[in-house]
């Protein structure tokens, strides 16, 4: 390449990640209109940032409406989520302008750690898609980074009206709803061509088979899977999404993250409710690697480029030629870092966000989203 790039190129320097295989390389990625133009391993090419760089994460699994009760008691798992339970209780309860700032904050957190992409299962019905749209507006993300939105009928609400406003219906588990209701929710879904996903295998196993025999294109959480069950998803083409963080938290157990990886399945990885944990995938790669023992280039491709194919994107969650330039670049002289032996292990076993030298979307580099250090500290 020629020295210092062509006009209107950004040069990146440093290790990465090349391709579906994840490669360890060390060069340089040029970064044109958006788009990866060229990654080499040519010597002397310094770029404009320097550092360990990957895809920008993707959390295929959200539901940000609680961002206003964050931390509750401990409790079980249906008086927590499940209809008429706490959760629903104080989405009912909490004024708008709460509801929608407080989703704000999370939006721009959500930036903060990295996050390109992120799914949110949405309730409220129609009303509640909406004022999901409108913190997703006044958050100021917009140009950094985007959302899915997984709707599902409120009181009063069609499939037509949540799926003209939504990205795809995204439910909780079936013992919540009638068949008959699933099953023409899940038709309209694909007749329209958006996602229809669904909650699975949390509490225990009996919800299993009714979800894969619904078809969805991917189902959360599987604790209680088998092998039996992962055999039929991947026969179907139905990808899982993992919350492990979340799961521990609410007592639900490991979901068998090693077993749907050795049965083919596509697996994405998600936080699940803000209430519980923070949207961050740093967390979420931490704990998966030290609790599971999995390999560094797994966990790392289940929060990108796997969560994006289970979100039905191709063009993001990879380092390559053609694809689009949403990347994260971590500092490797932080005091966290510095003396890492290896990088990849390191970024997904010890990265944090405070070790983000920078945050590319769509080629453009955004410094990371840190509050103001308060005075005396």
């Amino acid at each position: 390449m020629e020295d210092g790039g062509g006009e209107g190129e950004l040069i990146l320097s440093g290790k990465f990640v090349y391709g579906r295989a994840f490669e360890d390389r060390e060069g340089y990625i040029v970064i044109k209109d958006g788009t990866i133009k060229e990654t080499g391993a040519e010597a002397g090419v310094e770029g404009a940032i320097k550092g360990f760089i990957v895809p920008s994460f993707i959390n295929a699994h959200t539901h940000i409406g609680d961002s206003v009760a964050k931390e509750p008691d401990f409790m079980p798992l249906a008086e927590l989520v499940g209809p008429g339970g706490f959760k629903e209780r104080i989405l009912a309860e909490t004024p708008y302008e709460v509801l929608l700032n407080a989703m704000k904050d999370t939006i721009s957190d959500i930036f903060g750690c990295g996050i390109q992409l992120f799914g949110d299962f949405r309730e409220g019905g129609l009303s509640g898609i909406n004022v999901l749209k409108s913190a997703f507006e006044a958050s100021g993300m917009k140009s950094r980074l985007r959302m899915k939105i997984f709707g599902r009928p409120g009181p009063g609400d069609d499939a037509d009206a949540i799926l003209g406003a939504a990205d795809g219906i995204g439910m909780s588990s079936t013992a919540d709803w009638s068949w008959n209701v699933l099953k023409d929710l899940a038709d309209a879904a694909r007749s329209s061509g958006k996602v229809f996903a669904l909650h699975a295998g949390e509490r225990n196993s009996d919800d299993i088979e009714d979800a894969i025999e619904l078809e969805p294109d991917f189902i959360v959480h599987l604790t209680k899977a088998s092998r039996k069950h992962f055999q039929r998803m991947y026969d179907r083409d139905i990808g899982a999404v993992v919350c492990l963080r979340s799961n521990m938290v609410t007592g639900m157990g490991v979901p068998p993250i090693r077993e749907m990886l050795d049965s083919g399945l596509i697996v994405g990885a998600g936080t699940d409710n803000v209430m519980l944990n923070s949207p961050d995938m740093f967390h979420e790669m931490e704990f998966i690697s030290k609790l599971l023992r999995l390999d560094e280039r797994e966990i790392l491709k289940m929060c990108t480029w796997n969560s994006a194919r289970i979100l039905k994107e191709d063009k993001i969650g990879l380092i390559e030629e053609g694809m689009r330039a949403n990347l994260v670049v971590i500092r490797a002289d932080t005091p966290n870092m510095s003396g890492v032996r290896n990088w990849l292990r390191g970024v997904v076993r010890r990265a944090t966000r405070a070790d983000i030298g920078a945050i590319l979307y769509e080629g453009k580099p955004f410094k990371p989203f840190l509050r103001p250090q308060l005075p005396g500290f």
